[in-house]
C-alpha cells in the first residue's frame, strides 16, 4: 500500500477501505504510473501489474466493472472476481472475501458502509448517472442486504471534478431538473459566457444522499482537475493525450 493512497474512515472496524491515487504504479508517459484502466491505451502488461499492486492491498479480491454511466447495481461474491466483468456502475457484497471496486477519472466514486459492516457498496456517479439515480439505487440495495435504514447508512466522496472546473450546459441543468433562468446553489453561472455553468458535483450528489435520508456522508474535498501531481483527470488531460488514466476506490468487508 502506497503512502499517498487515500483512506477513507468508517466508525465500524469491520469495514476496510482505499483509494488509489497516480503513485505506485509502473506505468509510463501520461498514465505515470498506477493507472488502474484497462481500456485507456496504457501498455497492458503495466496495467496488470498495476491492479496486481491495487489489489494486494485490499482486505478480498478485487472485482472490476464495466462502467456505463447507467444504474444497475449488482451483488458480488467472491466468484466474481474470476468472472466475466458485470455491466454494472455499482456494487454491493454481504460478503467477506470480496471488494467492491470502482473506477474513475473525474467522476464521484462514493463508498457506503452499513451498521456493524454488514454489508457495503460503491457506487461511480458521473452526473448522468447520479441524474438517472445511481445513489438510490445503490442505497436500495445496501439496505435490503443488511436490513438496515438509510438514516444508517455511512457515505463516503471520493476525489472528482471540482466546482470550480466542472463547466457543463443547459442539458446537465436539465438533468437534474434545474432551470437556466433561475438560481441554483449547485449551479453557477459563467460570466460572459451564456450558455455554460460551473456545476458542483459532490453537492449534488450529497443533495441526493441527504433526500434519502443518509446524515453520515464524509469526503468530496479534493479536486482531480486541479492536482495533476496526485490524480489522473479525462477532462483536463483527453485535449492533450486523447484519454487519462483511471483511479479506483474500493471497499470490502473485514473477516
Amino acid at each position: 500500500m502506497h503512502e499517498d493512497w487515500i483512506r477513507p474512515a468508517f466508525a465500524t472496524a469491520n469495514v476496510g477501505a482505499l483509494m488509489s491515487t497516480r503513485a505506485g504504479g509502473v506505468s509510463r508517459g501520461p498514465f505515470e504510473s498506477l493507472n488502474l484502466g484497462s481500456a485507456v491505451g496504457d501498455d497492458p502488461q503495466a496495467v496488470v501489474e498495476n491492479r496486481r499492486r491495487f489489489a494486494a492491498a485490499l482486505g478480498g479480491a478485487a472485482v472490476w466493472l464495466q462502467q456505463v454511466h447507467g444504474t444497475r447495481v449488482v451483488p458480488l461474491t467472491p466468484a466474481d472476481a474470476s468472472a466475466p466483468t458485470h455491466e454494472a456502475d455499482a456494487c454491493v457484497t454481504s460478503e467477506t472475501g470480496v471488494a467492491c471496486v470502482i473506477q474513475v477519472a473525474d467522476c464521484l466514486p462514493v463508498l457506503f458502509a452499513a451498521p456493524e459492516g454488514r454489508a457495503v457498496a460503491a457506487a461511480h456517479a458521473g452526473w448522468r448517472g447520479l441524474a438517472a439515480g445511481v445513489l438510490e439505487a445503490t442505497v436500495a440495495a445496501l439496505c435490503e442486504r443488511s436490513g438496515a435504514a438509510p438514516r444508517d447508512i455511512e457515505a463516503w466522496l471520493g476525489p472528482c471534478i471540482g466546482p470550480n472546473e466542472f463547466e457543463v450546459g443547459a442539458d446537465v441543468l436539465a438533468g437534474f431538473g434545474a432551470e437556466a433562468a433561475r438560481p441554483h446553489p449547485r449551479f453557477a453561472a459563467r460570466a460572459g459566457q451564456p450558455g455554460k455553468w460551473l456545476a458542483d458535483l459532490p453537492g449534488l450528489a450529497r443533495d441526493r444522499l441527504a433526500a434519502l435520508g443518509l446524515t453520515r456522508v464524509s469526503g468530496g474535498s479534493w479536486c482531480t482537475v486541479g492536482d495533476p501531481s496526485r490524480f489522473f483527470s479525462f477532462r483536463r488531460d483527453r485535449p492533450v493525450f486523447g484519454n487519462s488514466g483511471r483511479l479506483a476506490a474500493a471497499i470490502w468487508r473485514r473477516g
